[in-house]
């Protein structure tokens, strides 16, 4: 995952950015709450993103079982 995915997902998890200068910035918050539940959209974010990737990996792999091991990590999202 490269700099401009991650914070286009942050941008999805609520915070802040100045895609220019390539950063992101906290939004102003009401209190520490709105914060953590904007970190912990954006871990999300992430998690999902590199589950998707290695489950790519299984699909495409020689290996026999690959595809179930594929569906495996998909679900793992579900839960």
């Amino acid at each position: 995952m490269n700099k401009k995915e991650m914070v286009k997902m942050a941008v999805k998890a609520g915070f802040l950015s100045n895609m220019d200068a390539d950063y992101i910035i906290s939004p102003y918050c009401s209190d520490d709450m709105d914060l953590y539940k904007e970190l912990k959209l954006f871990a999300k974010l992430i998690a999902q993103k590199e589950r998707e990737a290695c489950a790519k990996l299984c699909d495409e792999s020689e290996y026999p079982d690959g595809i179930d091991l594929a569906y495996l990590i998909r679900a793992r999202g579900q839960k």
